[in-house]
């Protein structure tokens, strides 16, 4: 990903899937020559946040809203009500680059589903959510994780920017 920054003047689906695509690049410019051992470290004292698990759950968010939510198919995340957090959870085999390839990809897909930002779409029973708005979720979930990896690359190795 080629991380460009987006648009100071622009209309509402250009500013925001610019500044999702920003911050997609930013997470995994937040990743770059990370040790795979420190990429499973824990810093944090819930232990549960690594910079590898921040990405493999970024990747499961963009599956969730675009491929669940907006799309309708069915869900492949590894998370269930007994495990909530196997998202975060880095599993045997599970490599950084792997990881990365997987949140790549996923991001492509959501590219691809997001229609019109008009778009409303039934969500968790009776009620329903409009693409404009899982559109601004998603960027703001990306931000905050985006943030999170600032904090555990610094703690892991040093390394800061933007």
């Amino acid at each position: 990903m080629t991380r460009t920054a987006p648009p100071l003047v622009a209309d509402e689906r250009a500013t925001y899937t610019a500044l999702l695509d920003y911050l997609r690049a930013t997470i995994v410019l937040k990743l770059d020559g990370l040790a795979e051992d420190d990429a499973t470290r824990a810093v944090l004292p819930s232990k549960l946040t690594t910079a590898a698990g921040v990405v493999k759950h970024v990747r499961w968010v963009e599956h969730h809203w675009f491929e669940v939510v907006l799309a309708g198919r069915e869900s492949r995340a590894p998370y269930t009500m007994e495990d909530p957090d196997a998202d975060w959870r880095i599993e045997d085999g599970e490599t950084l680059s792997g990881l990365l390839d997987e949140y790549r990809q996923q991001c492509e897909i959501s590219r691809e589903i997001l229609g019109e930002l008009d778009q409303v779409v039934p969500f968790r029973g009776d009620r329903t959510v409009s693409a404009r708005w899982v559109l601004a979720h998603v960027v703001e979930e990306t931000a905050r994780h985006a943030g999170q990896l600032d904090v555990v690359r610094e703690l892991l190795d040093g390394t800061v920017g933007d």
